[in-house]
């Protein structure tokens, strides 16, 4: 692995974040392609700083608090939530409106956006309002985290508006929906293309709790269809995982969550 110490000390870091339990030094060394004994004075360095330990009984590396405990107190001495640079930093990769829904009981209720448009057609519905669950984006990627059964509960409760007021390619029935949510479960994300109102489209994901895996809320991208065709869906889905990861990661520190 080519690169600086520094760069070398952080990617040992970022590899130690994903497993709890620890990793065996030939593991990191092997991830990283660097020699044994480099990662392993780099171990001892981090050790001594504080920012690493070893278990005595399995001799895996494993992060302490350090990192944490800094984070949060940057986000305590920050004075905004850090929910909004998320969002920011989404809607300007992808030009267009972002917006965070949060889930309370059985309503997901979109609270917070960010709007990427600059120029042109700007697709900007009201915040507060309660996604509508059969035939948008965020109301699907929350569905497909149930059952089957569960979803069809959680619609019937909510209740369906007129068909009337939707797009042409809502479903139209209960089975579209179900092989809609199949498909968001199958590719991580769900997406829509003139379902809730002709010209808009639109894709989201859920933010899970980082340790409980419970859903949180939903991230969002919507704009006009014309500039949100299928192939930028596919393209702009990696971004709305990741930024869905870093809101999942971050929650703990939100208000907007508690």
């Amino acid at each position: 692995m080519a690169g600086s110490q520094i760069e070398r000390a952080l990617s040992l870091l970022e590899s130690l974040t994903r497993d709890a339990r620890g990793v065996q030094m030939q593991a990191l060394a092997d991830e990283l392609d660097i020699p044994k004994s480099a990662t392993h004075r780099m171990l001892a360095e981090l050790m001594r700083l504080g920012y690493v330990r070893q278990d005595a009984l399995t001799s895996r590396y494993r992060l302490s608090t350090k990192l944490v405990a800094l984070g949060f107190r940057y986000l305590a001495n920050s004075g905004a939530d850090v929910v909004q640079p998320i969002l920011d930093a989404l809607a300007e990769t992808s030009g267009e409106l972002v917006r965070l829904g949060v889930i309370e009981s059985e309503r997901q209720t979109w609270i917070a956006k960010s709007q990427g448009a600059r120029s042109g057609l700007r697709y900007d519905p009201d915040m507060g309002r309660e996604a509508p669950l059969f035939y948008t984006a965020s109301g699907h990627a929350w569905l497909a985290s149930m059952s089957d059964a569960d979803a069809l509960a959680l619609v019937a409760r909510q209740g369906i508006a007129d068909p009337a007021g939707f797009g042409p390619n809502a479903p139209r029935n209960e089975q579209e929906l179900l092989q809609r949510l199949a498909l968001a479960r199958q590719q991580g994300y769900a997406w829509v293309m003139e379902s809730s109102s002709l010209g808009t489209a639109a894709l989201a994901a859920v933010v899970r709790h980082p340790v409980e895996g419970r859903v949180l809320g939903v991230l969002s991208i919507a704009g006009p269809s014309a500039r949100l065709p299928l192939t930028r869906i596919e393209q702009l889905a990696p971004e709305l995982l990741a930024a869905a990861a870093e809101l999942s990661a971050a929650s703990p520190a939100s208000e907007l969550f508690a």
